[in-house]
């Protein structure tokens, strides 16, 4: 979060405890925002069923599955539903320039 934030993204952090990343909000009520870019995975396959909903539903470009997130599944579900997914890291991609294209 601190990352995308020095690079001039927009951040929502949702997830499963509540808290606070780089001074903002963790959301765990699953906020509807609309015009999301790209979704990036910090949560393990093994709970990420119960999200497949969520995550789908704000339609996102992009779905970025972070190391230790991949999950056939779910790539399958995004990518028949039009989204784009790609397993890398977050934190290289902006480092190298690779995030916004």
């Amino acid at each position: 979060v601190h990352q995308l934030k020095r690079h001039g993204h927009e951040v929502v952090p949702v997830g499963i405890r509540k808290g606070q990343v780089a001074g903002l909000a963790i959301h765990t009520d699953r906020p509807q925002e609309a015009g999301i870019d790209t979704v990036t995975l910090y949560v393990g396959p093994q709970n990420q069923p119960g999200w497949y909903d969520y995550i789908l539903g704000l339609k996102p470009r992009r779905i970025i599955f972070n190391p230790g997130t991949e999950n056939p599944e779910l790539e399958q579900k995004a990518q028949a539903a039009g989204i784009q997914t790609e397993e890398a890291c977050t934190l290289v991609m902006l480092s190298v320039g690779q995030y916004d294209k």
